[in-house]
């Protein structure tokens, strides 16, 4: 059996930040969608349905990518 190679610090950072873009990138269109069709569908075209699921997807994104480079710590004994 071949050895795996080891992933330096900065790979796994590397990999860390580009699923948070990723992830950031499909949040955010995930709530303008659901915005626009808010927007559509039962509010007359507003635009600021569009400007909240935009900024619900983006701090959705940034809390999980918060989480993803800084985890926890569990201190129970």
């Amino acid at each position: 059996m071949a050895k795996e190679k080891e992933k330096s610090p900065e790979e796994i950072y590397a990999a860390k930040l580009d699923m948070c873009i990723t992830d950031g990138i499909v949040k955010t269109g995930g709530g303008v969608l659901l915005g626009a069709l808010t927007s559509v569908l039962f509010l007359g075209r507003r635009r600021w349905p569009l400007i909240a699921g935009m900024g619900v997807g983006i701090g959705l994104a940034y809390a999980n990518c918060e989480y993803e480079l800084n985890p926890k710590k569990d201190n129970t004994l």
